[in-house]
């Protein structure tokens, strides 16, 4: 998978095991809800977004990154 639907992917997670929505996170995070929603229609995403997002779940980058999903046998770009 590519990097991006990984991080997306992770972001949904938090959502989900937090039980937010999208526009709650935006409003945490200070991350436009479009940025997020679309993130997955783009090649990158900015650090500084996962940041802003990481800032808005009250967790680390390290603690987003610590997940299977970005093990580089599961990342093909």
């Amino acid at each position: 998978m590519r990097l991006v639907d990984a991080v997306y992917k992770r972001i949904i997670q938090y959502v989900k095991e937090r039980r937010i929505t999208m526009n709650a996170l935006a409003n945490l995070s200070g991350v436009p809800r479009t940025t997020i929603v679309t993130m997955t229609k783009s090649t990158t995403v900015k650090l500084s977004t996962i940041y802003g997002i990481c800032d808005g779940l009250g967790i680390s980058l390290e603690e987003f990154f610590n997940s299977s999903l970005f093990d580089k046998s599961n990342i093909d770009d």
